[in-house]
């Protein structure tokens, strides 16, 4: 007959503290109390190989995340966030060159306009100087027509008659076939014959000077 705890033979036969209780108060088990702590009374090989008490295994829940798994997280987003600076930085270095290429093709453009505008005065330059030494009182008009054109017309208050070939042409009454074969004739003498006055892509002739039958008839 051995003697054990009510904790050690709940163990011993898988049952709970509870049930030895029970046990003890239906007769099944036998108990003394020695010292104020109950104590059950047990024969040896009493207790069925099957309620042997289990034995403890201690196992080790894992309170911690694998370190692992975070660790290979870091790195994920360390590289995230790598090649989200790179986007960033060349976002910034795309949006500087279109900047730099907005100013570039505005400093271009005025440019252009600032070199027309000076081809203008110096076209104005020069048919004024030519008007002037070919006739002593002008009425001069100008339009600008592309980037190099001019129309002009002239009212004479002497005998001398600068007009343009275009008015001539039509004050004259020309049929348009006979027209444009006057004008293929003026624009191939043009550069040589100093009878005619040229500006742009306008042709003018003094007929109280210069006799221009040869071109006309």
């Amino acid at each position: 007959m051995s003697k054990m705890s009510i904790t050690d033979v709940a163990l011993r036969l898988g049952v709970s503290k509870e049930a030895i209780h029970n046990r003890i108060r239906r007769g099944s088990l036998e108990s003394v109390v020695e010292d104020g702590v109950k104590y059950v009374l047990l024969e040896e090989g009493s207790v069925p190989a099957n309620k042997q008490a289990p034995k403890r295994t201690n196992t080790k829940v894992a309170s911690e995340p694998d370190s692992r798994y975070y660790k290979l997280l870091e790195e994920q987003n360390e590289k995230l966030q790598q090649k989200v600076d790179k986007l960033e930085g060349e976002t910034k270095t795309l949006r500087e060159q279109k900047e730099q290429m907005l100013v570039s093709e505005r400093i271009r453009i005025e440019k252009i306009y600032k070199d027309k505008d000076e081809q203008l005065k110096n076209i104005l330059n020069a048919i004024s100087s030519k008007f002037l030494l070919n006739a002593p009182s002008d009425e001069l008009i100008v339009e600008s027509e592309e980037l190099v054109e001019a129309e002009i017309e002239v009212e004479e208050k002497s005998s001398a008659n600068l007009i343009s070939l275009k008015k001539y042409l039509k004050d004259g009454n020309y049929t348009d076939k006979k027209s444009q074969k006057i004008k293929d004739r003026f624009k191939k003498a043009a550069k040589k014959d100093s009878r005619i006055v040229t500006v742009g892509n306008k042709y003018y002739i003094n007929t109280a000077k210069f006799d221009y039958s040869d071109l006309i008839h």
